[in-house]
């Protein structure tokens, strides 16, 4: 399946390029699309002048994914690169809302797996068909995944296998990294608060929690 038009991708000297990648969870998958997206434009000897690089899950809301930043950065003449529709949105209807946006502001779409580049000249029946097509292969795929998941782990309880962590782990924290010097200042005697206000954090409440949930504070020898 080729493409459905490239023209309009770099019509003028002042358009960019912008990629945008997604995952849930998994940073190495954001380097991977990124890795995709630089042996495209490579290729066609092309240049990306911004990433949008978003690390949550697709549930989250526009402003959370940065769609609406997106939306904000791209304008007429720019281009829009994703390796996948799905990283646009969860739903059918919400890919082809955002569709729509960026073809009513001459924005070029081009989605690397499903190997298909949209423009404002080129977005025919022919496009909206298979846009939606692959939209809905992708939603429908997520809910499969879904399904197994729920399915799997419905099988697991009845078997009882407990789920979910042990009880007790305690889980990584923003405050590990600095952990020796906030075992330090506390040490001189300093507040919870000041702490806080001394290490930039924008809140002590957060801190504290850390500090009493680790038994910090009964640790350290004032």
């Amino acid at each position: 399946m080729g493409f459905l038009g490239l023209t309009g991708v770099m019509t003028k000297n002042t358009a960019k390029i912008i990629g945008y990648i997604r995952t849930s969870t998994n940073k190495q998958d954001l380097k991977n699309q990124q890795h995709e997206i630089f042996s495209y434009t490579n290729k066609h000897d092309l240049k990306v002048h911004e990433f949008i690089e978003v690390q949550v899950s697709s549930r989250k809301t526009s402003k959370q994914r940065r769609v609406d930043e997106l939306l904000q950065k791209l304008s007429s003449h720019d281009t829009l690169i994703v390796t996948e529709l799905s990283r646009l949105g969860r739903s059918t209807s919400e890919i082809l809302t955002l569709v729509n946006e960026l073809i009513k502001n001459k924005v070029t779409l081009i989605v690397l797996k499903q190997n298909v580049t949209v423009t404002a000249t080129k977005y025919d029946i022919t496009s909206k068909v298979m846009l939606t097509f692959f939209s809905l292969f992708g939603e429908l795929e997520r809910d499969m995944v879904s399904l197994r998941t729920k399915e799997s782990l419905s099988a697991k309880k009845a078997q009882g296998v407990k789920l979910g962590k042990p009880v007790g782990t305690i889980q990584k924290s923003k405050f590990d990294k600095d952990i020796e010097k906030i075992k330090e200042l506390l040490q001189y005697g300093l507040s919870v608060r000041k702490i806080a206000k001394h290490m930039g954090y924008p809140n002590y409440i957060s801190l504290n929690k850390y500090l009493n949930k680790r038994h910090i504070k009964e640790a350290v020898i004032i």
